[in-house]
């Protein structure tokens, strides 16, 4: 019988959360695989229709909320923080200067799924060395998991009105991901309260309001959804709203109370890349699809594809100070891509010459 799997060890949990500075983590936490407690609020969310068209959070329910039928024998969740900002992020700059494409602090480095599940892959070889051969499977934003709530109950942070994770004295500038382990660790306790008190400022200051309570998120109305996992049509009367965020939105971190004190990553895999931290929307438009390609190597932004940066560039063009310069640059990309990304082109020449349709 193996006695390491079956009784909580305190002397091994302390071993294991050495391991995490060197890999880069700057905390880890342990809690059961059991995310069941908000069931409830995950189905009110669901029958809402506030996933918009991210129809697979709706499936594999009894995975996302028992880890251990996800990955059988589980018996600890090991929650890793990882913080991503990089000191000279210009946001607030970028976001004030409706020349430049403001994408999501998180993106402008390597992709932090490869980053953080290299980091857990090697944490999990570390503990087999302390506690001998183990079974584990690390996640990072790629499976059926509750990984902000598991971080809560893990003690990581308290969720704040913006349904971040905020950890205190470090805001919400990081990662999350989990290592599950067949290993029987000790459990840290959850926060005994959040910190949000009265402050409502990422509530206020959501572009589009997509917050319909505390906690609440309608995604179907955020900017990240729509510039990240939404392919189609983006609504008109929310395009104006969008401003030049081409590819997510921080703002309801960027004035979060909590985020004035938080660390900048020295992490070198997060730090920017061809200079998407205050990247011209005219270059950025101007990319081929060779060239978005090669730029958005091992970037999360490759994902949503050449058609989808360009619809995305083409809202924000729109939104810009208009010229001569910026009406020829999106008649040259007409007919350039797809008729989804012409509509969105023919939106922006409109605005641009004070004749948009009323949203």
């Amino acid at each position: 019988m193996n006695l390491i799997a079956t009784t909580p060890r305190l002397d091994l949990a302390e071993q294991i959360r050495a391991l995490g500075a060197p890999l880069g983590f700057q905390a880890m936490r342990f809690c059961a695989p059991d995310a069941s407690a908000h069931s409830e609020h995950l189905d009110q969310w669901l029958a809402a229709g506030y996933q918009g068209e991210m129809s697979w959070l709706s499936r594999n329910t009894e995975k996302r909320l028992h880890g251990d039928l996800l990955h059988p024998g589980t018996k600890t969740v090991i929650a890793v923080r990882m913080d991503y900002l990089p000191a000279n992020h210009h946001s607030m700059a970028v976001l004030n200067t409706p020349e430049l494409a403001y994408v999501a602090r998180y993106a402008l480095g390597r992709d932090y799924h490869k980053v953080l599940r290299k980091r857990l892959v090697q944490l999990a070889k570390q503990i087999a060395e302390l506690a001998g051969r183990h079974g584990y499977r690390p996640f990072v934003d790629s499976a059926p998991v509750m990984e902000r709530q598991l971080a809560e109950q893990a003690g990581l942070g308290w969720t704040g009105k913006n349904t971040l994770l905020l950890a205190p004295g470090a805001g919400s500038w990081f990662f999350l991901g989990e290592l599950f382990t067949d290993l029987q660790l000790p459990f840290d306790p959850p926060m005994a309260q959040g910190h949000c008190g009265s402050c409502n400022q990422c509530l206020v200051d959501c572009p589009t309001a997509a917050f319909v309570a505390p906690g609440v998120l309608d995604a179907r109305k955020c900017i990240s959804y729509l510039t990240i996992e939404y392919d189609g049509s983006i609504p008109v009367e929310l395009r104006s709203k969008m401003g030049n965020r081409i590819y997510g939105c921080d703002d309801c971190q960027l004035v979060c109370p909590h985020n004035n004190k938080a660390e900048t990553t020295t992490e070198a895999d997060f730090l920017p890349r061809h200079s998407l931290e205050k990247i011209r929307l005219s270059e950025a438009f101007e990319w081929s699809e060779t060239q978005f390609l090669k730029n958005t190597e091992g970037s999360p932004i490759r994902r949503i594809g050449y058609a989808q940066w360009q619809r995305n560039i083409a809202v924000a063009l729109g939104n810009a100070p208009a010229s001569e310069e910026l009406i020829a640059l999106l008649e040259r990309g007409r007919g350039r891509v797809s008729a989804l990304v012409d509509e969105h082109i023919d939106w922006a020449l409109a605005k641009l010459r004070g004749k948009s349709p009323p949203e």
